[in-house]
């Protein structure tokens, strides 16, 4: 009897493994497709990834994973084990996959591994559509800054009537993400959840279900987990805020950002910003304000008496859930509007 193939603890790894090699590895399926080659025969194309690579690959219809995919209870998202052997196809690296099944509990496999550290702060929110919304508040202190910055926020001041705190709220330079609330696009009436910063002396209290107090690192590890296993990230005005200061935040905490949601501007997928989609070159963001378009297509608008300008304040007298409550709100109105626009909008576009 052959010995099994050596196992790949990295999927990374496999770059250095010799072409027409066979290897193993537990890999989350990111993508699956099955087509019809010119004979009419079957083939999988599919994307294997853990939490070091993403490597594409085939199944072809005589494998026997052709058939463990076709009648197994493998789909997008399952954890799986392969038996593949390494190709390449157009000078870029190419996986045949020979074998597949679902784990079971008898399998060793290191979750961090695969899905990358952090993973079990984000369970159980995964999904396809990913909707988010963040909350930022300042997070320098002036008085110990160095003289140059201290300037620079007084510099930038000067087009806010002098408001500092409101620059720094706004830039992830002296700012940090406080609330970051996600959903589930596909569910209307799902739950959404906000992973928070929970306010100085606050971090040990118990918190509702729907709240999950975490640091900032945490926070910005948790979104990026989300994104990377979502295949659209649904946002309003996120390219124009959110995203960009997810992503700086993210560097200044030396977390990876893992899903590039800022290139193509104007394309749909893997980040579909929904203001860029309503309001492409109207200026001033307030002018159509996720206010503004709820109001005008009949949903009901996630505004009250909490506004952004109040989130700072809110903060430093220790009141998360009131954040939290408004960062949701926010989150069930893009949701609505998303699929207000993936009824009336979206399937009518050639590149969605």
């Amino acid at each position: 009897m052959a010995a099994p193939p050596p196992h790949l603890e990295r999927l990374a790894e496999v770059h250095d493994v010799p072409v027409g090699s066979m290897r193993t590895a537990f890999v989350v399926l990111r993508s699956l497709r099955h087509a019809l080659d010119r004979n009419g025969g079957g083939y999988y194309d599919l994307v294997l990834g853990d939490a070091s690579a993403r490597i594409p690959g085939k199944v072809w219809g005589d494998e026997r994973a052709y058939g463990e995919l076709a009648g197994g209870p493998a789909g997008e998202g399952a954890v799986v084990k392969v038996m593949f052997s390494v190709g390449m196809y157009r000078d870029a690296l190419q996986l045949t996959v020979k074998r597949l099944r679902v784990l079971d509990e008898s399998d060793e496999w290191n979750p961090v591994s695969v899905w990358g550290e952090g993973w079990d702060l984000v369970e159980g929110l995964r999904c396809k559509t990913l909707v988010f919304d963040i909350e930022t508040v300042p997070a320098v202190d002036l008085e110990t800054a160095p003289e140059s910055v201290t300037k620079a926020v007084h510099r930038a001041a000067d087009r806010y009537d002098g408001d500092t705190s409101k620059v720094m709220g706004l830039s992830p330079f002296y700012g940090k993400v406080v609330s970051i609330a996600v959903g589930d696009g596909e569910d209307p009436d799902g739950p959404v959840t906000a992973l928070v910063v929970a306010p100085p002396g606050r971090e040990d209290d118990a918190y509702p279900e729907w709240i999950r107090p975490m640091t900032e690192a945490q926070l910005l590890r948790s979104f990026w987990h989300l994104a990377d296993s979502a295949e659209v990230v649904v946002s309003f005005n996120g390219r124009g805020f959110d995203v960009p200061f997810v992503q700086t935040r993210s560097l200044i905490h030396g977390v990876p950002a893992r899903v590039d949601l800022m290139s193509s501007p104007f394309a749909l997928r893997p980040h579909l910003d929904l203001y860029r989609l309503l309001a492409p070159n109207r200026g001033n963001p307030a002018s159509a304000s996720l206010d503004v378009i709820c109001w005008s297509l009949g949903i009901e608008s996630p505004k009250g008496e909490m506004d952004g300008s109040l989130v700072a304040p809110t903060y430093a007298r220790g009141d998360i859930e009131m954040i939290a409550t408004y960062n949701v709100g926010d989150v069930r109105a893009t949701r609505s509007v998303y699929r207000h626009l993936r009824e009336h909008l979206l399937p009518f576009r050639k590149d969605w």
